[in-house]
């Protein structure tokens, strides 16, 4: 019997261009009752799903948009094209926003647009700012979903969404949420989800169009010489345990994992902000230095010595620390280290040859591969012994940060990277776990993990690069007897826990979220007016005052961080910040301009300084706090957490508005030194804080210096990369209009 091809036929869907898959619908019409978290493998369309509900929701409210949000500009960019290809649209009502596009042309553009596909910040800056609502979105779409916890604007723009929106959906769209149960729960609570919809390779109505992906499992032996340096290292490890277990460290007998000590790390912190105990801060340096030569162990095990011998060369070269100013005293490590440069040139790791044998069986003339791993001294190492090979043409794929003398690629260079691997020009990717998602990355026929990764969420974006087009294959090597093993078993078990977990959230129903009017804490909430400092967006204060139905105000402030009426004025500090401002100096020239600019200023202090006061005395702390109260006569009401600054922020302006006080903004700050100037006048420069500027001008001595360097030359200042070195530079060169 011969296969007939169905097609979607919808109004809004061009013809014959998404064909009829039953799964696709089953979900969709999931979606379209409920708000619905989609967990799907790579490669079973969750974007179409996207499409065709969006086609539903602007069908039924005509005059409304959709919003689909990703973490990258090429995911945006590639979104926006799909909405494009399926859907009967104009190209001028598909908009894409990213920082790339100027805040005036978003604006712009979102009045035009039906489709709008964003990078989250972009919209939290623009709802912030109030550019545009979300009142009339009828579908909100957040890719990548499992990214929807902790101070990601997911959780932000969620739940500003469904308290504005008139009619509000929400779909999220994910490979994999995560393997714990907290991590599942706080994305579905953060997003509102209502309905989880789960689909695998195994469900009877997905197999047919799923290619078969063979994943192989190639241990390789540890070289004897590997073996002898591991023994040392370990040896070196032992002895600085049992030296913290002298200290009354409570340290397993057994073997200690990095996140053991990275807990027993944070519990030190935590005597030593109670109690200032030398011993307290030999354990931590004990404790760090313990982490260096954990992963110099990882590294030997899982890559080999050229990669382990660029770890040592960077401890070398960063030697502020007191941990590795130790590791540098002790003989044994100097042992190792040259014997690890003198084997790094004729001893490769030996998944390096198994790595080659595998390349070499594929044809690579028709066929495509990927080559995932950690680290990007491995990836140099990797292109540069593959290159030699004949037949395979392999080319560096990684983030954009740079590092020491390595560069980083920029979005374009991913991009034009992608085009030429897409092309053929190469026809091996060794790319770390930027490759793993938000990129168009086209699909291959063979996925090589030259280390296994303990994260089930990177492990199924990674198998899923392969097997989409036709049948798959995944490799991944393990050094037998090492921390490859422990990975590898880790990623399983934790794949294995996020199915079941999943399994039972299938199809279960939430309580319906409330309308965005009954969620309000009461009326007198929606005009409430706080004015916030654009510098406190990137707090949880913000999201906070959201819940609370209050939507504060972005603007620069001069003084102080809300400003909640003409009189009253709040400075918000953490603990952390509190105790820096006393010792640089801050604290009390802040108080002053407070002081000065409003009869009611008051400090908010979040956290409790007295314990952390790391370098100053717990009375210094408390005399300050004395002196802001008694001799400046600024209250300083002290609070939990972010959520409960907020609260108090809240119910400050409630009180001061409910008596018909107007916010009003006053005050600026004194005169100026010349050197304040000069760093006032360089941070006013994109992406350039105070710091920066010091930097900046430290190195060019002047404003003049400053103003007249080059990308080239802004890029050799500390914290100056590719992207703020090009904003420098055009804000400077262009036009006044």
């Amino acid at each position: 019997m011969s296969y007939l091809q169905m097609y979607v036929e919808h109004p809004l869907i061009r013809e014959k261009t998404v064909e009829a898959r039953l799964y696709q619908q089953a979900v969709l019409a999931t979606a379209a009752e409920a708000n619905t978290l989609v967990v799907m493998p790579t490669a079973l369309g969750k974007t179409i799903i996207a499409v065709l509900l969006a086609a539903q929701r602007l069908q039924r409210y005509p005059e409304s948009r959709v919003v689909m949000l990703a973490p990258t500009k090429p995911l945006v960019v590639q979104h926006a094209g799909s909405f494009l290809r399926f859907m009967r649209v104009e190209e001028g009502q598909v908009a894409s926003f990213t920082g790339a596009v100027a805040p005036a042309k978003r604006s712009e553009a979102w009045r035009r647009a039906r489709v709008v596909c964003a990078t989250p910040q972009v919209v939290y800056n623009d709802v912030m700012a109030g550019r545009y609502s979300l009142r009339d979105v009828s579908l909100m779409v957040f890719d990548e979903a499992h990214r929807a916890v902790g101070n990601y604007p997911y959780a932000f723009i969620a739940e500003r969404y469904v308290q504005e929106a008139e009619h509000p959906r929400i779909l999220a769209l994910t490979a994999s949420p995560g393997g714990e149960e907290e991590r599942i729960d706080e994305v579905v609570e953060n997003l509102h989800i209502q309905r989880v919809e789960v689909r695998t390779e195994r469900d009877p109505d997905v197999r047919p169009y799923i290619s078969q992906v063979k994943v192989e499992w190639v241990r390789v032996p540890l070289p004897p010489q590997f073996a002898e340096l591991k023994r040392s290292l370990e040896g070196m490890l032992e002895r600085r345990l049992r030296e913290l277990r002298e200290l009354g460290i409570r340290v397993p007998e057994r073997r200690v994992s990095k996140r053991e000590l990275l807990e027993l790390r944070a519990s030190v912190q935590g005597r030593l902000a109670r109690e200032q105990r030398r011993e307290y801060y030999t354990a931590l340096s004990l404790i760090a230095g313990c982490m260096n030569l954990m992963h110099a162990l990882e590294l030997l095990e899982t890559q080999g010595m050229e990669t382990l011998l660029g770890y040592f060369e960077r401890i070398q070269r960063e030697t502020r620390s007191k941990a590795r100013k130790e590791l540098l005293r002790d003989p044994e490590f100097i042992r190792v280290m040259r014997k690890c440069a003198n084997l790094a040139e004729e001893l490769h790791h030996p998944k390096l040859e198994r790595l080659v044998q595998i390349l070499s069986q594929e044809d690579l003339e028709k066929r495509r591969a990927i080559v995932f791993t950690q680290y990007r001294d491995t990836v140099r190492k990797l292109v540069e012994e593959l290159n030699r090979v004949p037949g395979i043409r392999a080319v560096r794929f990684v983030g954009q940060a740079s590092r020491d003398s390595e560069r980083g690629l920029s979005q374009k260079q991913q991009v034009e990277v992608l085009e030429s691997f897409r092309r053929g020009e190469y026809n091996v990717l060794v790319a770390t776990s930027v490759a793993e998602e938000g990129l168009d990355i086209p699909s291959v026929d063979l996925v090589v993990f030259y280390e296994p990764i303990p994260s089930e969420i990177r492990a199924i974006q990674r198998r899923g690069r392969t097997g989409r087009a036709g049948a798959g294959r995944v490799v991944v090597l393990i050094t037998s007897g090492t921390r490859d093993e422990a990975f590898y078993w880790s990623s399983k078990h934790r794949e294995r826990r996020m199915r079941g977990i999943l399994t039972g959230m299938q199809g279960a129903t939430a309580e319906q979220p409330k309308s965005h009017k009954e969620q309000r804490l009461d009326e007198f909430a929606e005009s409430l007016r706080i004015v916030m400092d654009t510098r406190e967006l990137s707090s949880g204060v913000a999201r906070e005052l959201l819940k609370l139905g209050v939507l504060p105000e972005p603007r620069r402030l001069e003084v102080g961080d809300y400003v909640l009426s003409s009189r009253l004025c709040v400075e918000r500090k953490t603990a952390e910040d509190f105790v820096r401002s006393i010792m640089d100096r801050r604290l009390f020239e802040q108080a002053v301009v407070m002081r000065r600019s409003y009869a009611k200023p008051v400090l908010i202090l979040e956290g409790d300084p007295v314990r952390i006061a790391h370098g100053l005395s717990q009375n210094a702390v408390r005399g300050a706090i004395a002196a802001l109260s008694v001799d400046l006569g600024i209250p300083v009401l002290l609070t939990k957490d972010e959520a409960d600054s907020a609260a108090m922020i809240a119910a400050l302006a409630r009180r001061e508005q409910s008596e018909g006080r107007y916010v009003e903004l006053r005050g600026e700050k004194p005169a100026h030194s010349l050197r304040e100037m000069q760093e006032f006048i360089v941070a006013g420069l994109p992406g350039v804080n105070t710091v920066l500027a010091r930097r900046l001008l430290e190195h060019f001595g002047s404003v003049e210096g400053v103003f007249n360097a080059s990308r080239e030359e802004l890029m050799q200042v500390q914290g100056v990369g590719e992207k703020i070195a090009g904003e420098i530079r055009r804000v400077i060169e262009a036009l006044y209009r």
